[in-house]
């Protein structure tokens, strides 16, 4: 079974960004091989580039020199010396994760591939805007660090997933329905005030798909990854890679609204609208549900901890957010025909009721060669997906080729 906390498989893989490509066998497509293959010698360095065994050396030693890669520690019986290896260097600094919801997020710091050093998860709401949120979020980083006995100069780069629209190359947010504030706030230049490194924003259902595609389903070209917590969002991979759509909007299948006949008049949405998916099944919907059965809940924790005691009303009203979740998932079933729909979030923790209805909307609705193959699954890093797909995505933008010839020629000069 997978470790939820051992996220050093995420790395490396294909990227989820299109980046330019270097000519062959230029100091980062050597520093990529070293990374997906982990310990290599340089005769298998020349045997999968092409290169002379002269270049590969040049190479080797230009990312040595760049503190990028290190001899790796050989261990061998047999007689003869044995041939040098080397590996990237992942103790070369930390990478900072901070996966939020709505109203909490889980902190991380790990090495540079991806292990976790230190985790905490922090109860913070995101309507409290973005200085706020921010200054809670980099408060809480300084003990972890300090705890690892590094500082700020040690963060090599840092990871940010939240629950609204991103404008990933902009780094913000755009037109959040619940995220007041945080309208095109300048993160990056907030986050720049504290540590000198480049900061990823991704939104949250996203992050999620990337880490649960490249850990759990590495091989599968076309995936649904839906988050099912307070509020209720969905990331795609198509084709193997993240899809955003024009504008980075796609995916936001909480908003899409639905005609539920028996439900009477469609419940209000916090995003202005009626007969949100999210209005009728997101966490905080089956709270206010809850309280009006009469049931003394106050957050999503509460109402899946009253769902596991067997609670008939919760169960029921999760049940039927199952069955409606399941009436808009059936229409991106049919429309992308993923090969695998991946459920996670808070109410995922609840999956027997939750996946029946879900189930049961989807194969009632969606088109019968589109579920021919369909499997509908749990997250298999629960709540540290979103985590994973942060590093990922990270280091696919700081060890990306082009960047890390920069960086070598940088370092060659100085």
């Amino acid at each position: 079974m997978t470790d939820p906390t051992d996220l050093s498989g995420a790395l490396p893989g294909p990227p989820y960004e299109s980046f330019p490509t270097p000519p062959q066998g230029n100091p980062g497509q050597v520093l990529a091989l070293v990374r997906s293959h982990g310990d290599v010698t340089r005769a298998e360095l020349v045997e999968r580039t092409g290169l002379s065994r002269a270049t590969v050396g040049a190479r080797l030693e230009a990312l040595q020199q760049a503190g990028l890669i290190t001899a790796a520690e050989i261990t061998s019986t047999s007689r003869g010396r044995p041939p040098s290896r080397f590996r990237f260097r992942h103790e070369g600094g930390a990478l900072l994760i901070a996966d939020s919801g709505a109203t909490g997020v889980r902190l991380a710091v790990t090495d540079l591939a991806g292990a976790v050093l230190d985790q905490s998860r922090l109860t913070l709401d995101i309507a409290s805007g973005p200085e706020h949120w921010l200054s809670e979020v980099v408060g809480a980083f300084g003990p972890m660090l300090t705890e690892l006995g590094l500082g700020s100069s040690d963060v090599r780069g840092i990871g940010l997933a939240l629950p609204g629209p991103v404008d990933s190359v902009a780094g913000m947010v755009v037109s959040p329905p619940i995220m007041t504030g945080w309208d095109r706030y300048p993160i990056r230049s907030h986050l720049a005030a504290h540590f000198a490194c480049p900061v990823v924003v991704e939104n949250d259902a996203n992050a999620m798909a990337i880490g649960e595609h490249r850990l759990a389903h590495p091989h599968v070209s076309s995936m649904l990854m839906l988050k099912l917590a307070t509020g209720i969002g969905a990331g795609l991979i198509a084709g193997g890679q993240l899809y955003r759509g024009a504008d980075g909007a796609a995916g936001d299948i909480g908003h899409i609204q639905v005609v539920v006949p028996e439900e009477g008049e469609p419940p209000q949405c916090r995003c202005g609208n009626q007969g949100c998916i999210e209005a009728y099944a997101g966490g905080w919907a089956i709270v206010r549900d809850l309280r009006a059965a009469g049931e003394p809940v106050t957050s999503v924790h509460d109402a899946v901890q009253l769902i596991a005691t067997g609670d008939p009303t919760a169960t029921r009203l999760l049940r039927r957010a199952g069955r409606i979740i399941g009436i808009a998932l059936s229409d991106a079933v049919s429309l992308l025909n993923p090969e695998v729909v991946v459920i996670g979030g808070e109410l995922a923790a609840a999956e027997n009721h939750l996946f029946a209805g879900i189930r049961e909307s989807v194969y009632a609705r969606s088109l019968p060669l589109a579920t021919r193959r369909l499997q509908i699954v749990p997250a298999a890093q629960r709540d540290m997906a979103g985590v994973s797909g942060l590093v990922t995505a990270l280091c696919d933008h700081l060890y990306e080729p082009t960047r890390v010839d920069a960086l070598v020629a940088a370092s060659a000069t100085s």
